[in-house]
């Protein structure tokens, strides 16, 4: 397991703030690197957790629609993380997620950019962390609390809002060539 990136210095962006690689930027700079990384991507994919899965809260089939149609936008796939519970004593990489070999998936995918929107923080720290060490996808954590700093773009308090500004980022990039 590699060293947790908090461990090596990075700080968790404060309000207005993002990360790319460790470093402290605007949010407005790391939503357009997020933008710039998923449409270069050759095999982008989206990993929604349960905080956008289930219809738990007002705004939440909005926002799951929202990031549906940004991966049909990218030609993405998404990955459902229903559960996070380990399925043993097997599992089978091309359909689940395992809490404990995340870069299983990653791997077996050839993913190259991968999101995560709507999980649960303790999960997406760990997952974050294995895939940091055992893969080179670029990690995109867009989180509704404070942030990852194991991935390599975070963006913090990431509601509705944000989320349309990410896909608008991603029209305006795709427009261009």
């Amino acid at each position: 397991m590699p060293p947790a990136a908090a461990s090596m210095g990075v700080a968790l962006p404060e309000q207005g703030e993002g990360l790319i690689e460790g470093a402290r930027v605007p949010a407005a700079s790391a939503l357009e690197e997020a933008a710039t990384r998923l449409v270069n991507a050759k095999n982008p994919t989206f990993f929604p957790g349960p905080l956008i899965l289930w219809n738990w809260k007002d705004g939440i089939a909005e926002k799951v629609q929202a990031v549906k149609d940004l991966a049909d936008t990218l030609g993405a796939k998404i990955i459902p993380m229903p559960d996070y519970r380990p399925k043993y004593p097997m599992i089978n990489p091309e359909i689940e997620v395992n809490p404990n070999h995340p870069n299983l998936t990653i791997w077996h995918n050839k993913i190259d950019v991968c999101v995560f929107i709507g999980v649960h923080c303790h999960y997406a720290n760990m997952a974050l962390k294995i895939i940091r060490g055992g893969t080179d996808c670029c990690t995109i954590a867009l989180c509704a609390e404070a942030g990852h700093e194991d991935a390599v773009i975070s963006l913090r308090d990431f509601g509705f809002t944000d989320l349309q500004a990410l896909t608008a980022a991603v029209n305006r990039l795709k427009a261009r060539g």
